[in-house]
């Protein structure tokens, strides 16, 4: 009678074993003294030095912020490309951007990459990402997990998962409520695309203009693939900066992430009620891909806004008398921003 083994279903264990020998040096390039050693333990443990004890972190009542996304069907471009080493970054991105705009210092993060087959070249490019990611993000890779499912995932397909657990002081939460009529709206530049709208982004592109990932285009000085794969912007180390620089005043009221719905919809979920958003459409330039993707596709500008970030991957409420510093701070750091809007006491009647 045949033996049947683990092999013939799909699941190398051999194979296995190379692929997890291939990423502990990624994840020790990241950690910080707070990352205790546990080799081969079934968990990461970070230590809480919120006294400032060890690692000169001082917080008085900290409060943990806790994250976790993905990158949507970006990763089919990815698979398309057969290039791996970026989609990492994106995913980090999704996360700790997130925890930002509650002025959160991230501490660790965690990944879950399910693939269908052991990949040992594919997995270590994915983890490379996420790594840098975190270097990026002054956050430890604290571990995570590899899940080989070849009868869930076609041959090639991949999906990821991060989450990411962060810090801030519970007096200086940023939630929004602090927003007020006369503040300032400052965009921060995005790096393209980001990790959102992809769907859309897949229609236009292959679906309706039948174009292929290596195509060349011109007005974007890039092939498809490059184009589309330009990885999420990290704000951690600017934005942060700016939080520790008015550490002893409340400057930045709020802070939104750019992703699905747009501009308008994500900072509409931070206004506290008897306020309303005043944005000056012309106030920054929107990057060529997104002109590109609509005419491609001939599609609205209200959809176009509602799905994509439009250039703006950020934006922070601030004080108005200090919003001419912020900008200087963040372009300082490495940032373009601008100066796009203000917010407004909305009409009660409305």
């Amino acid at each position: 009678m045949q033996r049947i083994t683990y092999k013939d279903s799909g699941v190398d264990l051999d194979v296995y074993a190379q692929s997890m020998a291939r990423l502990p040096k990624l994840l020790r390039q990241t950690h910080t003294p707070r990352v205790l050693p546990l080799e081969g333990g079934f968990a990461g443990l970070f230590q809480l030095d919120f006294a400032g004890k060890l690692f000169a972190r001082n917080y008085r009542d900290p409060v943990l912020v806790a994250c976790s996304d993905g990158v949507g069907t970006k990763l089919k471009i990815a698979q398309m490309a057969g290039r791996h080493d970026s989609i990492g970054i994106d995913l980090v991105a999704m996360c700790v951007n997130d925890a930002l705009c509650c002025g959160a210092e991230p501490l660790f993060f965690l990944d879950y990459v399910a693939m269908d087959r052991d990949d040992p070249v594919r997995l270590e490019q994915i983890v490379t990402g996420i790594s840098r990611g975190c270097i990026e993000s002054d956050a430890a890779l604290l571990g995570g997990e590899t899940a080989i499912m070849p009868d869930l995932y076609s041959p090639g397909e991949y999906d990821l998962a991060g989450f990411s657990v962060g810090v801030v002081e519970r007096a200086r939460v940023i939630d929004g409520k602090a927003i007020s009529p006369g503040d300032v709206l400052i965009g921060v530049a995005s790096s393209g695309l980001h990790s959102n709208g992809f769907s859309l982004v897949r229609k236009i592109v292959f679906d309706h203009a039948g174009l292929g990932i290596d195509d060349h285009v011109e007005e974007l000085g890039a092939t498809v693939g490059e184009a589309l794969l330009a990885p999420t912007r990290l704000y951690v180390r600017s934005v942060r900066g700016v939080l520790s620089h008015y550490r002893k005043k409340q400057v930045v009221h709020g802070i939104a992430h750019i992703t699905g719905g747009g501009l308008r919809e994500n900072l509409e979920r931070i206004l506290p009620p008897g306020t309303a958003l005043q944005i000056a459409p012309e106030s920054w330039p929107v990057p060529p891909v997104f002109r590109w993707l609509q005419r491609l596709g001939n599609v609205d500008p209200d959809e176009m806004a509602r799905v994509f970030n439009m250039g703006l991957g950020l934006v922070l409420v601030v004080s108005e008398y200090y919003a001419e510093s912020v900008q200087a701070q963040l372009e300082s750091a490495g940032e373009t921003c601008w100066r796009i809007g203000s917010v407004a006491a909305s009409d009660a009647s409305s």
